[in-house]
């Protein structure tokens, strides 16, 4: 890494995917921060029941799981565990893990993996804190009200700010983030929108979900929410490649460059999205205890890990966004070969 000042996108991209980035590392993002995947089993189970739902609903015994930002194939290998319990009798399921890292050792064979996500699935593209690492630029409003890019110091994550907003950034701007006064900030959310995009054109038919904490024009945070991640703890976010780099994402603005070939999008949150997926932290019955006391210990567990999933002020807060592709279905194709990450 030199010690330059460049765009935040520019910058990001470089310490999460250049040549020894930080999503590049073995470890993963495991080592650094807890996801639904990694906090219980039973996200894994929602996404298996949601993408029988699919099959389901697509009339199909043939169904395609995209996993994209699939880290080392957590949430994937979850799912084809989860599923003899709750698929029927001859579901087929091609399984597709979309990551820029390489594959890791001892994966199940079954899954496919990919640099992208492969053309014409037909089925569920599942993408779970996928888009809150797609860089984005910074814009912070100057003393006199102009919208300006922030530019950042490598080395150091010292800012300073460069040059006025304009093109379709600035359209991005007034329409989704408008400045609140000078020295507010935003997150530029125009790339999203687009790996969006292009990731929802990849089904022929089907489901597309996007999870990531979220907000709305209506309750834009002022001043972004830019930060970095290292060993489970918020750290300044300083793009060196030695820490995640991520912002919230603008889920409303994803859910309009998105809609192609299908139904209006709907945004929940996780804790209404989990609940209709029979995920709820209901504590069972104390009857159970005396009739069934190790059953009793289980689901009380079980409980326990449901209510830490759909929590208000934590994971239940994190916005899904669902998109149906109602679109001609055609056969699905091989691995992509270009990176999701930063399209």
């Amino acid at each position: 890494m030199t010690d330059e000042w460049r765009g935040w996108q520019e910058a990001a991209e470089a310490a999460l995917y250049g040549d020894g980035g930080f999503y590049r590392s073995l470890e993963g993002p495991a080592g650094h921060f807890r996801t639904s995947v990694h906090a219980s089993p039973l996200f894994a189970v929602a996404v298996a029941r949601l993408l029988v739902r699919t099959a389901r609903e697509l009339r199909t015994d043939e169904v395609d799981l995209v996993d994209l930002g699939a880290g080392r194939g957590e949430l994937v290998t979850g799912v084809l565990a989860a599923l003899p319990g709750l698929a029927p009798a001859g579901l087929s399921v091609r399984a597709y893990a979309v990551e820029i890292a390489g594959r890791p050792a001892g994966l199940d064979p079954r899954i496919k993996w990919c640099t992208a996500p492969p053309p014409g699935a037909r089925g569920l593209l599942f993408a779970n804190e996928w888009l809150d690492n797609v860089p984005t630029p910074v814009a912070e409003t100057d003393a006199v009200g102009i919208d300006r890019y922030v530019l950042v110091r490598t080395a150091d994550g010292a800012e300073r700010l460069g040059e006025p907003v304009t093109g379709a950034d600035a359209a991005w701007l007034r329409r989704w983030w408008p400045s609140t006064g000078p020295g507010s900030r935003a997150e530029i959310g125009r790339t999203r929108d687009e790996a969006w995009a292009r990731a929802v054109s990849t089904l022929s038919a089907g489901l597309a979900v996007a999870v990531d904490y979220a907000h709305v024009r209506e309750a834009r945070p002022p001043f972004g929410t830019l930060t970095g991640f290292r060993a489970g703890r918020e750290v300044r976010p300083v793009p060196d490649g030695s820490c995640d780099l991520t912002s919230h994402v603008a889920l409303d603005a994803c859910a309009a460059a998105g809609t192609v070939g299908g139904e209006e999008p709907e945004v929940v949150d996780q804790r209404e999205a989990l609940r209709g997926l029979g995920i709820s932290g209901e504590r069972p019955s104390l009857a159970l205890a005396s009739t069934d006391p190790a059953g009793y210990v289980r689901a009380l567990a079980s409980a326990g890990e449901a209510a830490e999933l759909t929590a208000r002020g934590g994971l239940g807060d994190f916005g899904w966004l669902l998109q149906r592709v109602t679109r001609r279905p055609y056969p699905a194709g091989s691995c992509g070969t270009t990176g999701p990450s930063g399209d």
